[in-house]
Formats: structure tokens, C-alpha cells, sequence
């Protein structure tokens, strides 16, 4: 059947036929009658057979493996700056080839329809590659893949990278499961489509382990309520699929878009200030992360004050977390007090292990300091007189024939330990809890007054979480298990904000410890009607990372990198934090690396 270009009107009085047409499609080839499906049917106009053809596609795709599957790793791949205009339309493809065994082998006439539907989609992709020089990969690689499909193999003089790409598309005729199409899609673009995608952003195991609700970060909401939450990630899956299903090509401006509840794409754009707007991002923090414990003048101070240069526009959040001041207790305080259980179900499982290193970091501690507090003796021209030494008298001009005890001064000692709590943490967040209560836990034994914070970039906002202020009593310390991974993370802003409220200590000696991946990245979104801050990431964000940790050197504070992420991050941090880092591979040795480090500065101070 050729397709008949439908007069508006008439379309108008057939939309419903038409939408029902297509639905029923779908849902005979999925066999779940259940599954919410939404028929292009604009599109139908000009390409019938399209339409009718992705509809069975998805449906095949939903019978035979897991939408939900493929398009949370699609968006989470999009969180971490992938290009939309080449990913979805490379996932769309390897969909086509994955199920297309399923749909020749059960359903004979929607071959016919495939090949009609191909035609079609040649046509305009031969228009798209007619400059091979300025035309995207991805237009290659899909024109390349459609003429295999209507068995035109005259391939001569395709880009040998779209050939490379067809052939592991190609492999998915035999995929058993959604993790082998995630695993084609996922080589094709980072090897072929952005090379350089897996060294700025992680591997696949990076991506998949990124929180569902994480997501929620790449979503503009004009008031997110409690149940919106729940569902925005359904939404914002059901608008990708769309794009994802479809092989038609329409030219467009490329621009970057953010999912509303609407489903509306929301370009970039400059614009004035909105105060409305200013205050629901703020409310929306306060629902995240719980209400501050500053006034609203303090805040003003903080911003003013850090919040310069490269972190200009940035906003600054002191909190106690959700757990502690919440707002209300809505899905983020029931996630949060989840991950709080996880945690604590770590220390459990481990608890012989945690136990015995903060017994040996303490007891490291403890010794250290009874060193420094004991008096000590130096020779002296005034004190306790030395018989063996009176012979120097008139053959030397040796003086100090007298011993005198000094008391060790300057034994006091105050610490910071500042975790990185952004979303690349969250395959370990139970790990890094276990690590920062275990130096807690040592501290207090040791009777060292110290303070532990959390800090991740959530738009705009840079969120500092006070899990125990200096002079907590010790069952404070259970709070670090609260600690949760989450959005982004500007190292340097949280850095220079924590070494000024610690040199204003009494202590003459100041540590800062800080427990991070060694990957600063605050890719913060346009937020519109506010000011948008500088993106930080890349060889900006570690420079003013290790600007920051040289600053604090500067200042007096021993500042000490505990590295908790992936080895291929080690370069990054030894920039950052030079020779005073540890790299800590198994939590068994943890409290001998850390004591090695602050037992160090101790005996040179």
C-alpha cells in the first residue's frame, strides 16, 4: 500500500480511526494491552507506512525485551552530556535490528511494510548525506544501515566508521536480552560517534549506576510536587521513546532541551531575572536537602563572599540534610532514609572490620599526641645543673651546661573532613559512609573536636551538608551514615567555603581531609528566569580544585586527599592534591593509610 497524504480536515475526522488503528497494532504485537502508547499520528500524513512500521517495531521491542531497561540507560547516558541528536537515533537502529528476526519470523506482512517504510526513509537520508563532508556520522551510518536492509550493498566510498557501526548493529540479530542492545549502542557511541565520551564521563558501568532520581536533575519543573517526583521519570521515558522509535529525519537546529511535566521541549534562552522562579528552585533544594541553618541574611553573606569568579552565580546551601530539618517527608526523605538503612546494614555486615580500624586509628592518634604532650628536655645556659658536663668550662665556648624541661606547646589540634557526595559516588555510597564515620569514630576516641560535611551541586546550588559540627558529643557521628550520592559536584567552591570557617579555629593546628573521586563536574542546567553559572568541569575545575587545596597549604592547613574513586582518576588527583593523598583500594587498610597521614603531620608540627 502507498501512502496517501491525508487533507488536514480530513485527518482531523479520522484521527481517532487512526490513533486506534496504530495502538491496536502495537498492542497485538506486544500481546500487553497495558502498555501506554501514544500513535504519531502527524506523521501518519505524509508517511503511513512509517508509522504502522515503528508501531510494530515497538511492539515487538516490548514483547521481547525491556523498554523500561533500554530507555533508563538512554537517559541517564543523556545526564552525562551525551548527544541526543546521535544517540536516539543510534538506539533506534539497533532496536530495528534486534527485533526484526522476531518480527519476519512471526508476522510475514510486516516485511512488506518494513521495506515500503525504508524507501521512504532512504530517500531522505540520500538528501542529508549529499555533502559528505559537512554531514553528521549518524546520517551516514543510517543510510548505510537502511540500504543493507533493502539489500543495496553499493557501499562505495561510505565513511569506513559508519561500516564499523553497521556491522555491530548488525550483530544484534542475535541479542538475547536488552543488556546486548545497551552494550552495542553504548561501544558504537563512544567509540565511534564521540571517542572521547568515555574518558570525560566514565564507562557503562559508570552511567548505569547513577541513581534513578538523579534524573530529576535534568528536568526543568515549574513547581515539582511530591507526586510529580514519582512520575517524572515515566514522563520523561515516554518522551524519549518517541524520538528513540522514530527513523523519519526532519531538519532541525541542533539545541539543547529539557523535559517539562508538559513534555514540552524548553529551549535555552538568556532571561531576566524571575523571582518566582529563583524561589521555587530554592523550595525545591529545601524539599531535597532540608531546610538551612542560616538566616537569610547569613546566606546573602556566604554568596557574597564565595560565590566569586568561576563560581560566580553559584549559590551556596548549609544544611543539616533531609533526615535531620526536613521540609516535609516526601519521596526524597524516604530515599534518603533508605540509603540511611543501606548504609547502616554495610556497617553491620562489616562491623568486625569498621570496628577494629577505628580502634587502631584511634589508639595511632592517641599516641601520637601523648608524645607531643610530654615534657621534654633541651640543653640550656639556665636550669638543672649537668656535673658530666662542667669540664667544657674555659675549653669551650660551650654555655649550656644546664638541662631545662619545656612542655610541649602547641598540641592542639582541629579537623575538617569534607566528603564528596555527588551522584559518581553512588555505586559506593555505603563504602564512603563506612570510611567517613571510621575517622569520626577515631577522632572523638581520640578527643580531637572536628566537623564532617557533605557536599554536592545541585542547579546552581552548591550543597554543603553538616553530618557533626566540631563539638558534637560522639553519637552525633551516626548522622555520616545519612550520607547519600547525588547530582553534581564543584569541588573548589566547597573547599574554599570550609577552609574559611576552619582558620577561624583557635586550634593552632588545622587538617582538612577530603574524601572525593578526584573528578570535579558541575554541569549545571539552564535554569530559566535565573542566572546560570559557569559550567565547571575539565582542566577548569581541576585547576581551581587545586588552587583551592594550595590556597588552604597556604593558609596553614594541612590539607590530605583520601582518593575513593576509579584508578583511572589517580592523575587527576595527584594534581590536585600532589604527594598528601592516599588511594584507599580496600577498607581494611584504611585506618593505617589515614594514620599514617595525620600521624605524619602531627609529629612535624
Amino acid at each position: 500500500m502507498e501512502d496517501v497524504r491525508w487533507p488536514a480536515k480530513q485527518l482531523e475526522e479520522h484521527r481517532l480511526e487512526i490513533s486506534n488503528r496504530i495502538r491496536n497494532l502495537f498492542w497485538t504485537v506486544s500481546g500487553d494491552y497495558d502498555i501506554e502508547f501514544e500513535p504519531d499520528t502527524e506523521k501518519y500524513v505524509y508517511s503511513q507506512q512509517t508509522v504502522l512500521y515503528e508501531a510494530v517495531k515497538q511492539g515487538a521491542f516490548a514483547r521481547y525485551f525491556d523498554q523500561k531497561k533500554l530507555g533508563m540507560y538512554l537517559m541517564k547516558k543523556l545526564h552525562f552530556s551525551a548527544g541526543e541528536d546521535m544517540l536516539l537515533p543510534l538506539a533506534g537502529l539497533c532496536m530495528d535490528a534486534a527485533v526484526n528476526c522476531f518480527i519476519i519470523r512471526e508476522r510475514l506482512g510486516t516485511k512488506e511494510i518494513r521495506e515500503q517504510a525504508f524507501r521512504k526513509l532512504e530517500k531522505a537520508e540520500e538528501e542529508q548525506v549529499s555533502d559528505k563532508a559537512g554531514t553528521d556520522l549518524i546520517h551516514r551510518i543510517r543510510l548505510l544501515y537502511i540500504r543493507h536492509v533493502l539489500e543495496n550493498t553499493d557501499d562505495k566510498g561510505m565513511d569506513p566508521q559508519a561500516k564499523i557501526a553497521l556491522y555491530k548493529i548488525l550483530s544484534l540479530k542475535d541479542a538475547e536480552n536488552t543488556e546486548d542492545v545497551i552494550n552495542v549502542i553504548d561501544e558504537i557511541y563512544n567509540h565511534v560517534l564521540d571517542p572521547s565520551f568515555e574518558k570525560r564521563n566514565g564507562n557503562l558501568e559508570k552511567i548505569l549506576n547513577l541513581p534513578d532520581m538523579a534524573l530529576a536533575n535534568d528536568a526543568w519543573q515549574e513547581c515539582m510536587t511530591d507526586e510529580q517526583m514519582e512520575d517524572i521519570i515515566q514522563k520523561y521515558l515516554s518522551n524519549l521513546k518517541k524520538k528513540m522509535i522514530s527513523l523519519d529525519i526532519r531538519n532541525k537546529k541542533k539545541k539543547r532541551f529539557y523535559f517539562s511535566p508538559e513534555n514540552e521541549e524548553v529551549p535555552e534562552s538568556s532571561e531576566n531575572i524571575n523571582p518566582q522562579a529563583v524561589r521555587r528552585i530554592r523550595e525545591y533544594v529545601e524539599l531535597n536537602y532540608g531546610k538551612s541553618y542560616l538566616s537569610e541574611s547569613e546566606q546573602a553573606r556566604v554568596n557574597r563572599k564565595f560565590c566569586t569568579g568561576i563560581h560566580k552565580n553559584c549559590i551556596l546551601y548549609l544544611t543539616d540534610g533531609i533526615l535531620q530539618n526536613p521540609v516535609i517527608k516526601n519521596n526524597q526523605y524516604r530515599f534518603s532514609q533508605l540509603q540511611f538503612e543501606k548504609n547502616k546494614a554495610y556497617y553491620g555486615n562489616n562491623h568486625w572490620i569498621i570496628k577494629r580500624n577505628i580502634s587502631m586509628l584511634a589508639e595511632s592518634l592517641k599516641r601520637a599526641f601523648i608524645i607531643r604532650k610530654d615534657d621534654f628536655v633541651s640543653r640550656s645556659d639556665a636550669g638543672q645543673l649537668v656535673p658530666e658536663r662542667l669540664w667544657k668550662i674555659g675549653r669551650t665556648d660551650d654555655d649550656k651546661l644546664f638541662n631545662r624541661k619545656k612542655r610541649s606547646e602547641d598540641s592542639e589540634f582541629v579537623i575538617d573532613v569534607l566528603i564528596d557526595s555527588s551522584g559518581s559516588q553512588a555505586g559506593r555510597q555505603a563504602q564512603v559512609a563506612a570510611q567517613g564515620y571510621i575517622i569520626s569514630e577515631a577522632l572523638s576516641q581520640a578527643g580531637i573536636p572536628h566537623r564532617v560535611t557533605g557536599y554536592c551541586a545541585f542547579w546552581g546550588y552548591t550543597v554543603l551538608q553538616r553530618f557533626r559540627d566540631y563539638e558534637d558529643p560522639r553519637e552525633t557521628n551516626e548522622r555520616i551514615f545519612q550520607f547519600r550520592a547525588y547530582a553534581n559536584n564543584r569541588d573548589g567552591l566547597a573547599l574554599k567555603t570550609v577552609s574559611s570557617s576552619l582558620m577561624e579555629r583557635p586550634e593552632k593546628n588545622k587538617i582538612l581531609i577530603v574524601l572525593s573521586d578526584g573528578k570535579p563536574c558541575d554541569m549545571s542546567i539552564q535554569r530559566p528566569g535565573t542566572r546560570q553559572p559557569r559550567i565547571y568541569d575539565g582542566e577548569g575545575a581541576v585547576k581551581d580544585t587545586a588552587y583551592e587545596v594550595r590556597r588552604a597549604r597556604n593558609q596553614g592547613i594541612f590539607v590530605i586527599g583520601i582518593f575513593v574513586g576509579n584508578e583511572e582518576e589517580l592523575s587527576v588527583e595527584k594534581r590536585i592534591y600532589g604527594k598528601d593523598f592516599a588511594y584507599i583500594r580496600n577498607i581494611s587498610n584504611f585506618s593505617r593509610m589515614v594514620g599514617t597521614f595525620l600521624r605524619r603531620q602531627i609529629d612535624m608540627e
